[in-house]
């Protein structure tokens, strides 16, 4: 039988959904060792006290703004790696680690994307800018969303990568997936990458016990709220994705200034991350001058 080979990241259970999508290669990552190394020369790393935490964040780079946040279950490096030196070259790329995920602290209090926009909001508070451009890979696409939400006057574009408001966002086999997953369903590459920043066991199992809970409670956003977003956004979304790309352009009739892209792969592969299984691909390139464009055009 075939591996399962796409973290459902969404919904961080951890289970690997492309099985059911379309066959794949058997090549399969499963060591932080076969990862892209992020360069640390001329990067800026710190802690930010946000709303009860200290909130992990990176610099990269010079020039406007661009956040970047990354998927459940994932660190900057696993969602990142592939983007952040393209980016890097013409941006003032802040990377930042959610609540309970790779060096920033956890709340006594559960995971949701309105808490994870409200920390990025004060993150960026904190560092004194005043708007930035934000990105978000799959749970992070859906934290960029509640940004433009719930902060619109510190976003100036948005780039929602696999993201959803909605429970029918995601593939109709997703949410069985999700009520049946177990820590052993974590794959290895995501186990290492934590393991490496934060090697206490019991943190590592907070961290995905959270994640999953928070999709186990999501909720169908009220439509009305999304439409509140005024900020220009590309919705990004693999034609063999766990969101269905229906649900990208069932985003953009909600938005008056919306774009969508449907772009080859699964969930993660047209950007690089950790679990796609072409690590020459050079799609994520490709992937990173689409979002150029779109965030240099009118500037």
């Amino acid at each position: 039988m075939k591996s399962l080979k796409t973290l459902l990241l969404v919904a961080v259970v951890f289970l690997s959904c492309r099985e059911e999508n379309e066959k794949l290669s058997s090549a399969k990552i499963t060591s932080m060792d076969t990862l892209p190394k992020i360069s640390a020369s001329d990067v800026k790393i710190g802690y930010a006290p946000v709303n009860g935490i200290q909130m992990y964040y990176e610099i990269h780079g010079s020039g406007k703004p661009l956040v970047l946040i990354h998927g459940g279950g994932s660190t900057i490096e696993t969602s990142f790696s592939k983007l952040i030196p393209f980016f890097a070259k013409t941006r003032k790329v802040i990377a930042v680690e959610l609540q309970a995920h790779g060096h920033t602290g956890d709340r006594d209090a559960p995971e949701s994307f309105e808490q994870d926009a409200d920390d990025v909001a004060a993150l960026l508070d904190y560092l004194k800018i005043r708007q930035a451009d934000v990105l978000g890979f799959s749970n992070g696409g859906s934290t960029t969303l509640q940004m433009a939400m719930r902060h619109p006057e510190l976003v100036t574009k948005i780039i929602p990568i696999s993201a959803i408001y909605k429970r029918e966002g995601m593939q109709a086999f997703f949410w069985g997936f999700m009520e049946k997953g177990t820590f052993k369903d974590l794959p290895q590459v995501y186990k290492d990458a934590y393991s490496k920043i934060n090697p206490d066991p019991e943190k590592l199992m907070n961290m995905y016990t959270k994640d999953r809970n928070r999709m186990l409670a999501f909720k169908d956003w009220n439509e009305e709220d999304v439409k509140t977003i005024k900020a220009p956004v590309l919705l990004i979304v693999g034609d063999k994705d766990v969101v269905r790309p229906e649900h990208a352009f069932e985003i953009a009739k909600l938005l008056p200034q919306a774009r969508v892209a449907i772009v080859p792969g699964a969930h993660g592969d047209f950007i690089g991350e950790a679990m796609s299984t072409d690590a020459e691909s050079k799609i994520p390139e490709a992937t990173f001058l689409m979002i150029e464009t779109f965030l240099n055009a009118g500037n």
